[in-house]
């Protein structure tokens, strides 16, 4: 019997959707919702940290990290007690509502975290606040999935302890 850390399995994972798959701008599983609000409500009801992924149509690199990570971390149902997947594409002109409940456009949500560049996956409170570090760019793909596992359940713990 072959014995696989989850690690490897998500090296596997993403070097399998990488060769595999063709990028799309748009995503049938990753949440469309923008109100933040709201998130913000559900995430202080679970304990639960908010993933915000900031994005923009002309990245290859945000497509990938939404196609080989975030899309599968929702559809695995494994992330569903441990935090809230939500999408910003800041070049959408889209409004959303942030944490306070005010209307505002999508790139201005990205200017108030101070977003240089996209990717970039930040872990908040119910209220918006940032709990760890950040994740920007993708970086070494092999290891992107502990990254965000990492993160996230260091939000986790700062959140229940």
């Amino acid at each position: 019997m072959v014995n696989i850390s989850y690690r490897q399995l998500w090296v596997a994972m993403s070097v399998l959707l990488l060769s595999t798959s063709a990028y799309t701008e748009t995503s049938a599983v990753l949440p469309t919702q923008a109100d933040f609000h709201q998130a913000g409500r559900n995430a202080l009801r679970d304990k639960l940290p908010v993933l915000v992924l900031f994005s923009s149509a002309d990245c290859g690199y945000c497509s990938v990290v939404k196609e080989s990570f975030l899309e599968p971390m929702i559809k695995s149902g494994e992330y569903t007690d441990k935090v809230l997947i939500r999408v910003v594409d800041i070049d959408s002109g889209d409004d959303v509502r942030d944490f306070n409940g005010m209307l505002i456009d999508s790139d201005d949500m990205a200017e108030k975290y101070d977003v240089q560049l996209t990717p970039t996956v930040t872990f908040l409170d119910s209220h918006g606040k940032e709990l760890v570090e950040r994740v920007i760019g993708l970086g070494t793909i092999e290891y992107y999935g502990g990254f965000l596992d990492d993160a996230i359940d260091e939000s986790l713990v700062k959140l229940r302890h």
